[in-house]
């Protein structure tokens, strides 16, 4: 996957990939019986900015 290789806040090239905890699962808002997908992230590792945000199984909202 590409992604961002500098962050647009701080100009850092330390960037990261991270999830999130918990019950930070994305549903699909129009089906009922969904398990949803995990959140991902790309982070700056320097200043914390979060330039990014997807899900990991996007089929799941088709």
């Amino acid at each position: 996957m590409n992604y961002a290789k500098e962050c647009p806040k701080c100009g850092s090239t330390e960037i990261g990939k991270g999830k999130q905890a918990g019950y930070a699962v994305m549903y699909p808002e129009n089906k009922v019986m969904s398990l949803g997908s995990e959140i991902l992230h790309i982070i700056c590792t320097d200043c914390g900015y979060i330039i990014e945000s997807y899900v990991k199984k996007p089929e799941k909202f088709k």
